[in-house]
């Protein structure tokens, strides 16, 4: 009990980090779903691409349809190269003007949020948090099998910096065996919590068969995004994070209207959404 306690305390606190992450839920029972298979679709923004939602369905969402991105690069620009560290990336290398989506921790658990991206079809990663998602794996199992990606954001959600090489290896290890598991795949990328990363991460990373780092350019916040660069603009290929939140810390507002708000604020700029996993 003091253990959960405690857990559910530092999740809290971590959620004031403008890069931090929600409190997880009560406990409910748990689902073990059955793995996705290969026919699962590939989630992909704009009308002009094979599957795209019709307009009603963003209009549904008061949305207009995005562009079709382009093509995924025959060569992904971002590889980890044998004996080389895990790369450690916050964009993409690329001059089209797409961006990554990717959404954080999992406490946050929106029914309405599974139908709309059913509806719209906008990829985007989960890097998910088992102290988080455990409350209930089954609710993810649907998004899985839209064809969005499964990412390790380790067991815990620690500062791992703070921890010694083999703890940074359990959280990290111990979350690739979690995901494969519930969802039937290991997961290629990572984020640490609150982008705290040394060293030490990356030579875990790398031992539990990461392929990238993933950082990321901006941070979807209530109303807007939060930028790291002073001109407060996308740039092609910038990763874009988010967060599983609910009204408790959107000050009432769902996860569907904070989701909806970042697509604006995407499409204002001229930009698409590609898919992450096929660029690294």
């Amino acid at each position: 009990m003091k253990k959960t306690i405690a857990l559910r305390a530092a999740l809290t606190a971590a959620a004031l980090l403008v890069t931090g992450c929600t409190a997880e839920r009560p406990a409910a029972p748990a689902t073990t779903p059955a793995p996705p298979t290969s026919s699962a679709p590939r989630p992909t923004a704009g009308t002009g691409a094979p599957g795209a939602p019709a307009a009603a369905a963003y209009r549904k969402w008061g949305l207009k349809p995005f562009a079709a991105p382009p093509a995924p690069p025959a060569v992904k620009p971002v590889v980890r190269r044998p004996g080389e560290p895990v790369p450690v990336i916050s964009e993409i290398p690329t001059e089209d003007k797409i961006v990554f989506i990717t959404i954080d921790d999992g406490a946050e658990k929106d029914p309405g949020f599974v139908t709309m991206m059913r509806d719209l079809k906008v990829p985007f990663t989960m890097f998910l948090t088992d102290a988080a998602v455990r409350a209930d794996y089954g609710y993810f199992s649907p998004l899985v099998a839209q064809g969005h990606g499964v990412a390790n954001h380790t067991l815990t959600h620690p500062n791992l910096r703070t921890l010694s090489p083999e703890a940074q290896r359990r959280e990290i290890c111990g979350q690739q065996e979690r995901l494969k598991e519930r969802y039937g795949t290991t997961p290629r990328l990572f984020r640490p919590p609150y982008g705290n990363w040394n060293e030490a991460t990356r030579t875990a990373a790398g031992a539990c068969g990461v392929d990238a780092i993933v950082l990321w350019r901006e941070s979807m916040q209530i109303r807007n995004m939060q930028y790291q660069r002073g001109d407060r603009k996308l740039h092609p290929g910038d990763i874009v994070l988010a967060h599983f939140r609910g009204p408790s810390e959107l000050k009432g507002r769902t996860m569907t209207e904070m989701t909806a708000t970042m697509l604006r604020r995407i499409q204002e700029q001229g930009f698409t959404v590609a898919r992450l996993e096929d660029y690294v």
